[in-house]
């Protein structure tokens, strides 16, 4: 068990859990274990949300990399994919994002990337913290003129922006409507410096809302995980689309013209269909967690495409998409992963690849967003003893309940166990098309598994 990395980096209340005292070590074991192998000076680059604490945990984070002796590019409040982006083309050692994502303002977090501009595996975590804990610390101080140096780089912003006109400038310019109009919800967070630069840019007529960030209202009953305002915004003003972005920018979920929902789910479906008509979905495959849907199971198989699950966290996705050569994936939250552009959720590049197919095929957003429909889904936790929470499997009612569930959905539906990494937790989830019926399965199932794992 890891003691300070979770399933995304590190991520706790600022100053009193994610004290500058250990974020000064986090950074300064993590630049000796990701530059260990390199022999010249390693850079680093340094990208944060709109958080108050951002610039505390940022300071702490440079003194930890200057004082190992690695330089320092500070790029200020910029998406966490911008960060990734600009970490593999100016080949730069590392890259550090200081977010806490769609968590509210109290917390903060610090996000390692590869000099790939990939999330850093779960082993080099764990050698991260061995570092730290081993007391030797003191032994990695630069002295001298080995001490690093840090240097502004916000300029570096433009060179984001510029990917997007690079992909997108010629297919606006063909496509674009003039009744097409598109809402944003920056979520007063990381795309709130970049987002309406990049529509500007592409000529894309927008109206911009939690677009002024004041260090403690990033994500508050806004963005991608309150949806509410920007449905009601879609509708109030009449337009074509509404996007929504969470706080480091790496999701994207939206609202169609008549103030439906376009989820992760159907966001894959729609971009799925686009980059196959073009012949450019890697084995026309999608990747995804066995959270997704069932509706976008059968989607994929109308589709004649296969969809591929792997574990929850967009991190897995990614992985077997490296291992296998896909170039889409993603999750129901938003997180979509468009290999041949970002090897990392981008919500602005999500958007677009679904204004791209919006104009492209000349149909209005609800009719892209019908072609998958979303069965109901319930979750219920079970509380139970956490040194039994990977165990249900091995009880026989419990295991007969499951069995006798899927036997009367007879296809129609499906049953989730999955136990929680970090809490003493068994998650149900259970899909059905019944919204009434599988709401009271979930928690007779959650009842039993509390009972047979207490």
């Amino acid at each position: 068990m890891r003691k300070y990395f979770g399933t995304d980096g590190i991520r706790r209340i600022a100053n009193t859990e994610l004290t500058p005292e250990l974020v000064y070590k986090v950074a300064k074991a993590g630049a000796y274990v990701l530059a260990k192998h390199t022999d010249h000076t390693p850079t680093i680059l340094i990208g944060r949300d709109t958080r108050i604490s951002g610039t505390l945990i940022e300071s702490a984070m440079v003194a930890g990399f200057l004082s190992y002796g690695a330089n320092v590019k500070l790029l200020g409040v910029l998406p966490t994919p911008a960060v990734a982006y600009l970490t593999r083309k100016l080949n730069a050692d590392a890259g550090v994002v200081i977010s806490a994502s769609h968590n509210t303002y109290e917390f903060n977090g610090i996000k390692y990337f590869s000099n790939q501009g990939t999330k850093i595996p779960d082993t080099i975590e764990e050698e991260i913290e061995e570092v730290m804990d081993l007391g030797k610390l003191e032994e990695l101080t630069a002295v001298n003129d080995k001490i690093g140096v840090s240097e502004y780089a916000l300029d570096l912003l433009e060179e984001y922006v510029y990917f997007f006109r690079k992909h997108f400038d010629d297919m606006i310019e063909k496509n674009l409507r003039d009744d097409f109009v598109v809402g944003i919800d920056t979520a007063n967070g990381a795309t709130s410096v970049v987002a309406e630069k990049v529509f500007k840019t592409l000529g894309i007529k927008y109206k911009i809302v939690n677009n002024q960030p004041d260090g403690i209202n990033i994500n508050q009953n806004c963005g991608s995980t309150h949806l509410e305002g920007l449905k009601k915004f879609v509708l109030d003003n009449q337009l074509s689309l509404g996007v929504a972005y969470d706080g480091d920018g790496d999701r994207c979920l939206a609202i169609d013209e008549k103030g439906n929902e376009i989820d992760g789910d159907k966001l894959l479906a729609i971009i799925s269909n686009n980059l196959r008509e073009k012949g450019k979905l890697n084995k026309d495959t999608i990747v995804t967690t066995v959270m997704s849907n069932l509706g976008l199971n059968r989607y994929a198989k109308s589709k004649d495409l296969t969809l591929l699950q792997t574990s929850v966290g967009d991190r897995y996705v990614l992985e077997k998409m490296l291992a296998e050569g896909y170039n889409l994936g993603g999750e129901q939250s938003g997180h979509i992963i468009l290999l041949d552009y970002n090897p990392t959720g981008d919500g602005i590049l999500t958007s677009l690849m679904l204004v791209k197919s919006i104009l492209e095929t000349n149909k209005k957003a609800s009719e892209l967003g019908s072609m998958v429909k979303l069965y109901p889904q319930v979750l219920v936790n079970a509380k139970v003893n956490s040194d039994k929470k990977y165990d249900y499997d091995k009880d026989s009612s419990i295991k007969e309940a499951i069995q006798q569930l899927e036997k009367e959905f007879a296809g129609n539906g499906r049953v989730l166990i999955r136990p929680s990494g970090t809490e003493p937790l068994v998650r149900v989830m259970i899909e059905g098309e019944d919204q009434e019926y599988i709401t009271k399965k979930a928690q007779e199932l959650a009842d039993l598994l509390e009972e047979k794992l207490k």
